[in-house]
């Protein structure tokens, strides 16, 4: 039977060069694709999570395991592109217009896709039109919207009332997050979630 608590703890440590070293190691023992992804990888980036919810870990440290993650998930995506398109779901994320800031949105698709979901990140200062765009050719399950601005914050609201004009609202899931964002604000947009924190915007996923 194949261990993958060796390749699990080289995610946790942000090791890539391990990751990759661990992801060939254990399918030239014939390991299922599947469970490299399952046990491995998001096994490793589930307790990343965990330790970042907790204090335990910081911003710069995730970053590094998400890219180790990436690093083994390169290997193995040839062999897993049937997966890919059954993963537990899919989330479109991204910043809203006329807001730059990008490390919390990031932080959030690793942390959603080291859960298992597909996440398309869209970057940011996108445009309601853009989202609505999105929800429409990608067909996702959930919606993250961010915002690091009061000023921008209000976008949210566009996003929301464009997806409803196109008749696109009751497809997709909302949640919205950042530094300025409340859960009453959520509410008196529409949104269906609130996630003050990356964590949080994990939880809502899994929730739904």
């Amino acid at each position: 039977m194949v261990s993958y608590d060796v390749l699990a703890e080289a995610v946790i440590k942000g090791d890539g060069s391990a990751v990759e070293t661990e992801v060939k190691r254990v399918l030239g023992e014939n390991a299922d694709p599947k469970e490299v992804l399952e046990k491995g990888l998001t096994g490793g980036m589930e307790v990343v999570g965990e330790r970042f919810g907790a204090g335990d870990m910081f911003l710069p440290e995730v970053i590094a395991c998400a890219a180790a993650m990436h690093q083994g998930l390169a290997i193995i995506l040839p062999l897993l592109e049937k997966l890919v398109k059954k993963a537990r779901g899919c989330m479109v994320i991204g910043t809203v217009e006329g807001d730059i800031h990008d490390i919390g949105k990031r932080i959030v698709g690793s942390l959603i896709e080291g859960n298992g979901y597909k996440v398309i990140d869209l970057g940011v200062d996108v445009k309601a039109e853009d989202f609505a765009q999105a929800v429409e050719e990608y067909e996702p399950d959930f919606l993250g919207l961010s915002a690091l601005l009061t000023t921008t914050m209000l976008k949210m609201g566009e996003v929301i009332d464009c997806l409803k004009k196109k008749g696109l609202r009751n497809k997709v899931k909302i949640i919205v997050g950042g530094a300025v964002v409340t859960e009453q604000f959520a509410e008196s947009i529409g949104a269906d979630g609130f996630a003050p924190d990356a964590v949080s915007a994990v939880a809502s996923v899994k929730k739904f």
